[in-house]
This record gives C-alpha cells, structure tokens and sequence, in this order.
C-alpha cells in the first residue's frame, strides 16, 4: 500500500487533520478531560430537553405557597428538597428549583454559545482580513478593537434596556451586544496569528501558484488558526454566560418569566443566610459548565499544536 505524501514544508502535520478529529482524540486524552466533556454533553442535553426533564419531574414553573413554610421558605430541610421536587423549591413562590435550572440553563447557554459564536465569527474574518492584507485596513482593525475594549458595555447595555420595548427578545439582543463586544479579543490573537503564518513558505507558495485571499484563508492560514480559535472560544463561552448573570442582576439581561442562572443566582443572593441551597444548585452547574468548557477547550488546544504532547 502507498503512502500518501507528506504535507508541503512548513505545514504543521496537524492542519491536514480535521476538527472533528482533534476534538475525538482530545476528549480521549485523559480521564478527566473526558469527564468534563461529559458534563458538557449532560448540562447542554438538560437545556435542551428542559420541557420533557422537568415533565418527568412532575412539576412546572408554577408558583405553589403549598411547598412554603409560615416565613415563605421552603419547607422541610435543604431548601424543600424531595422526591417531588429534586433541587427543593424557590422561597417566597414556591416554583420548583429543579425547573427553573433546567429552563434558565437553555436561557444562558443559548445566549452564551450564540454570542461566542458570533463574537468568534467576526473575530476571525477581521482578525485573518487585517493580518492578510495588512495596510490601512490593519490600522483601522487595530484603533476599532482599542476603542471596543475600552468601551464600558455594561452601562451601553443600561442604556439600550431603557428605550427597548419590554416585549422585545432579549436573547438576542444580548447575543447581538455580546457577539459585538467580544470580537475584538478574538481578532487580536488571529491577526498576530495571521501575521506569523503568513511569512510561512506554504503561504508563499500558495500565492505563487495562483491562490486566491479565500483559498489561502480556507485551505492555508484557517486549518493552522484552529487552536488559538478554539481557546479563545472555550473561554468566551463562560465569560459571556457570566456577563448575561451581570446584565440579568442589573435588570437589564432576561426579564422576568423568563428563567436565566444569571437571575436565579441573583435572587438567591438574598436568601443564602435562610436558604443556601437556592444558591448551590444553579451556582453550582454554572461553575461546572465554565471548569468543563475550559478543560476542554485545553485540551484540544493541545491536540491540535504541534508543539504539544498532543501532537504526538
């Protein structure tokens, strides 16, 4: 059986492998990693099937002052947790804890996941453009991403809440102004990225034989762009999913029916002394979704650098 060629000098062995390969082989590379790709699967299927989860429970988001206490918390021991209600029940309403986390975990995860992905999106397509072609485009790139970081987004956020309708989606607008606001980060670390690989000799040769700025986007400079992208991206999913709790404990994230761990760990706050376990269960899935999207993100940067183990 022939082999087949190795890639062209100065392609790193990995960029002609592909993503779908790199995740696979960075989710088996340690017990650990593997059990925090598992929680992802798990906390990302419970947003998903939140409606048909919390009907196997038996509840709902109805309030019940059955479940209540004479002071308005919940009754019995750790927060009213039992075989009807599995996470206790929130004080004062009595909606059952165990709804409002899997509801408020499809609220965060899309609005973390769509603005990650947005903010990725454009990051890359700017960052690679700016890099590339360098010149006048390179300085504006530059001065825009400046001028956005140091933007203070929480009080724009303040401000666009004040003249929305109460009627409009906040999901997406949160994911438009996150996705805005999260570019620049992103675009930075490609176009350095970008710059290096474009001195590379596979670079030049791909602009020697005729390829185009898509091809050599697509076919040279992205499949060696996929690890800093993949980083960057597993770390933005969590910190966007903090900022919509920030914006959602200022009033101006998700409204209230509308279920987010921002504003359920918000409301808790007041109620840790009387009822800590109000605060444990979404706090703690929001930590473990943030440890396991970093674990993984880490590992699959390490599957897909060269330089790495992973690469071995």
């Amino acid at each position: 059986m022939i082999n087949p060629p190795p890639p062209p000098a100065g392609v790193p062995a990995l960029a002609a492998r592909s993503l779908p390969a790199a995740v696979w082989r960075a989710v088996r590379s340690g017990w650990w990693t593997s059990v925090c790709a598992l929680l992802i699967v798990v906390i990302v299927l419970l947003a998903a099937g939140a409606d048909l989860f919390v009907l196997l429970e038996g509840q709902s988001l109805t309030p019940d002052i059955s479940t209540l206490g004479p002071t308005g918390l919940p009754a019995g021991s750790l927060g009213g947790v039992s075989g009807s209600h599995w996470f206790g029940v929130e004080p004062l309403t009595g909606v059952d804890l165990f709804a409002l986390v899997a509801q408020g975990a499809r609220t965060s995860l899309l609005v973390g996941l769509g603005a990650t992905v947005l903010g990725t999106a454009l990051g890359v397509v700017i960052g690679v453009s700016a890099g590339y072609l360098g010149g006048w485009w390179d300085r504006l790139v530059i001065w825009t991403a400046d001028v956005i970081l140091g933007f203070p987004y929480l009080i724009f956020m303040i401000a666009l809440g004040a003249v929305l309708p109460v009627d409009f989606p906040r999901q997406v607008t949160l994911i438009v102004v996150l996705g805005l606001f999260g570019w620049p980060r992103v675009a930075r670390i490609v176009r350095a990225q970008t710059l290096t690989l474009s001195q590379r000799d596979f670079v030049a040769a791909a602009k020697v034989v005729g390829g185009g700025p898509w091809h050599v986007f697509t076919k040279e400079l992205l499949p060696n762009l996929w690890a800093p992208i993949i980083v960057v991206a597993s770390l933005a999913i969590p910190s966007m999913i903090g900022s919509e709790a920030a914006l959602s404990f200022l009033g101006v994230g998700v409204l209230p029916p509308t279920p987010s761990w921002g504003r359920t760990i918000s409301t808790a706050i007041d109620f840790f002394e009387t009822d800590p376990m109000y605060l444990v269960f979404p706090g703690l899935l929001l930590f473990l979704i943030t440890l396991a999207f970093n674990v993984v993100g880490d590992a699959i940067r390490d599957a897909l650098d060269p330089r790495s183990g992973g690469a071995a």
